[in-house]
């Protein structure tokens, strides 16, 4: 599962959540928005503390691809539905540096043909490339994932409004394997040596929780839909909640390669699921996709892998259906993003290669 960086082409304009173990609280319906607002509030708290001693970090709104599984509590954001890209940003005022990054046009894209059909045999060769592409790290290692990313906003200032994008920008992520300490530096959103994790990062994304999931496909869906039930709203249909719980766990943790083939395989039994022709990640990449439509915003998410060696390069969510009320037209890309690196390294903050 180590995605290797490419030459950056000029991006063709994807996202999810972590599979929550029992341990975790029930989040009552209509406190995901509330609890999100509570970590972000925390997160930018650290950020003021942290500029003390480091350049000045204008104050900014959250942005939206702070990856749920890292800076939210478990099953918050992305069971909150597919409208993370559609959140509204308010210009002006003395918050107006929050949109700093969500300046340009509307990311957009060519849809890909979907195969129904298709999708069964695409993720069992998906699932026979994973069971041999994962390290096994050792106590007191970390997960490393870097990655490119970027999202889209319908903007509101005053009596102007549109849809813009942000611009395509790095994105580094630490992991201890117990979940308890990492660290994060994302470009236009930490200061230049970024914050800490510790204390912030949800159990079901350790590296030690996904080592116990099981490892046959049935039993393991079966527990994702169970924990997807418990936490979903309401509005979010069950098995776009399943899909959206699995994709998280191939996007910024990294699984034992056992379980990333379980969770391939227990993905062909989500109805809905399909095969897509042709997908582009962040980066420019082209890639076929494993993908699911959400019918209640008309928002596909696209899981994105190299055509030859089937290895995981991305994800993205496109509108591929115009929904009543929703300002994104066919073909945006509300979400993208492009792993450029994943690795096991020996101490938070280490990049890889590099002797500490």
């Amino acid at each position: 599962m180590n995605a290797s960086p490419s030459q950056p082409h000029p991006a063709e304009w994807t996202e999810t959540q972590g599979l929550l173990p029992s341990a975790e609280r029930d989040l009552p319906a209509g406190r995901h928005q509330l609890h999100k607002e509570q970590m972000m509030a925390q997160i930018h708290e650290d950020l003021r503390v942290s500029s003390r001693t480091s350049p000045a970090v204008p104050p900014k709104r959250p942005n939206p691809f702070l990856r749920p599984t890292i800076l939210l509590p478990a099953m918050a954001f992305a069971l909150a539905g597919a409208v993370v890209g559609g959140l509204a940003l308010t210009g002006g005022g003395s918050d107006g540096g929050a949109t700093a990054l969500a300046t340009g046009p509307a990311l957009t894209t060519r849809i890909g043909t979907a195969d129904a059909k298709g999708a069964p045999q695409l993720l069992g060769r998906i699932s026979l490339a994973a069971t041999t592409s994962a390290p096994t790290p050792h106590q007191g290692q970390y997960v490393y994932i870097t990655s490119k990313v970027a999202s889209t906003h319908y903007r509101e200032d005053g009596d102007d409004s549109k849809v813009v994008s942000d611009k395509l920008h790095s994105r580094q992520v630490w992991n201890s394997l117990d979940g308890k300490d990492g660290w994060l530096i994302e470009a236009g959103e930490t200061s230049g040596k970024g914050i800490t994790l510790a204390g912030k990062i949800p159990s079901a994304s350790a590296y030690s929780t996904l080592a116990r999931l099981p490892t046959d496909p049935d039993a393991l869906l079966q527990r994702i839909y169970r924990q997807s039930d418990a936490h979903r709203d309401a509005e979010v249909p069950r098995d776009q909640a399943a899909f959206v719980a699995i994709g998280d766990l191939l996007t910024e943790s990294y699984p034992p390669a056992k379980v990333s083939a379980a969770l391939y395989r227990a993905a062909v039994n989500i109805p809905g699921v399909v095969a897509v022709d042709d997908a582009t990640d962040a980066m420019g990449r082209h890639g076929v996709a494993i993908a699911r439509e959400n019918p209640a915003d008309g928002e596909r998410t696209e899981w994105i892998f190299d055509k030859t060696t089937l290895q995981f390069l991305g994800q993205r969510s496109v509108v591929v259906k115009k929904v009543a009320g929703s300002a994104f037209k066919v073909g945006t890309v509300t979400i993208t993003s492009a792993i450029t690196d994943r690795s096991i390294v020996d101490a938070n903050k280490q990049i890889p290669g590099q002797v500490i």
